[in-house]
């Protein structure tokens, strides 16, 4: 494929549906599977991002305020505040970051569903052939290696974003945790 034919493919929309098209018509309906899978994945990734851009400083913001505007610090009451501060923002930090992890997992085992259903479609064809011929079979080789390599894909991209969101949720709060500071 020449660089003028990948250039058209990403500015001409209709071909680059026409590829998505192509590519699920040969993986199967597995891959359909994996594709709704992935887009609520991505979705979640995207929510927790801009939750930590903007809403987490909100919530930052205001716990420090309440903070310092109390008179005390040390007693025991007090320290318990914090600890609900700090919880509140620990809790909407962790939210949905479980879904996320589900999907993650989810995923290579959507793929081994697709490399079940693809062999199987293999020797439904060798079954009604009565031989191994590999034209009647490509089919269902396709539909068998195909949402591997997706669920794959989206496993091993998924686990990378998990890690970073997990550690910015914990730095966060961390940081939070710091700036309620127990001295008066």
């Amino acid at each position: 494929m020449t660089f003028g034919e990948i250039l058209f493919l990403f500015l001409n929309p209709f071909e680059a549906v026409r590829g998505v098209r192509d590519f699920l018509e040969l993986g199967g309906n597995v891959l359909l599977l994996i594709m709704l899978a992935t887009s609520v994945l991505w979705a979640l990734v995207y929510e927790r991002y801009s939750f930590f851009r903007t809403e987490f400083k909100v919530l930052s913001a205001a716990h420090i305020a309440d903070w310092q505007a109390r008179k005390e610090h040390q007693s025991w009451s007090a320290r318990r505040i914090r600890d609900m501060m700090i919880s509140d923002a620990r809790l909407r930090a962790g939210a949905n970051l479980a879904y996320i992890k589900v999907l993650v997992a989810l995923a290579p085992f959507l793929g081994l569903l697709g490399t079940v259903t693809g062999m199987v479609e293999v020797f439904d064809v060798m079954a009604i052939t009565g031989s191994g011929n590999a034209r009647a079979m490509a089919a269902g080789i396709s539909k068998a290696t195909l949402p591997t390599m997706a669920g794959m894909v989206v496993a091993l991209s998924g686990l990378f974003f998990i890690t970073g969101l997990e550690r910015k949720a914990d730095r966060s709060v961390e940081h939070l945790a710091d700036n309620l500071e127990l001295a008066d």
